[in-house]
């Protein structure tokens, strides 16, 4: 565990839309929460389940090496990911973008500053509970 000043430090280097290449060490329920990634840093790395393919088996398995990008972190000390490779994002990824995060393509490149404390429910800017099924 990262004290808060490492954690500072951590995030003041980071930057939406960052690549990492990563290692995919933790799919604890695939299809139901998300997976967990070594980026090298001090910190975890996460993959929510909303960004990801609907189908479990159609997830990176653990020891999969990837490029991941920095979607966010907030006062968790976790960096929260999205999967660089199309193979491993949801389908309808570009217009959920549209639709939860349409700031992201002016994001990306910006500083990933502190937002402030977690949210109440533990959830990031994306991850409101939601229907998994692709966009009509």
């Amino acid at each position: 565990m990262v004290t808060d000043a490492e954690w500072t430090r951590i995030r003041s280097d980071l930057r939406f839309g960052q690549v990492f290449k990563g290692t995919v060490v933790k799919v604890p329920r695939p299809g139901a929460i998300g997976i967990f990634v070594d980026i090298g840093l001090d910190v975890g790395g996460f993959v929510d389940v909303l960004l990801l393919p609907s189908e479990g088996e159609d997830w990176p398995a653990e020891g999969t090496v990837a490029d991941f990008e920095i979607w966010w972190a907030d006062s968790r000390r976790q960096i929260r990911l999205k999967p660089s490779d199309s193979r491993y994002l949801r389908s309808d990824f570009a217009d959920f973008v549209t639709r939860f995060r349409p700031g992201w393509p002016a994001d990306v490149g910006r500083p990933v500053r502190d937002p402030g404390p977690a949210p109440p429910t533990g959830r990031g800017p994306c991850s409101a509970p939601m229907d998994r099924r692709p966009l009509p």
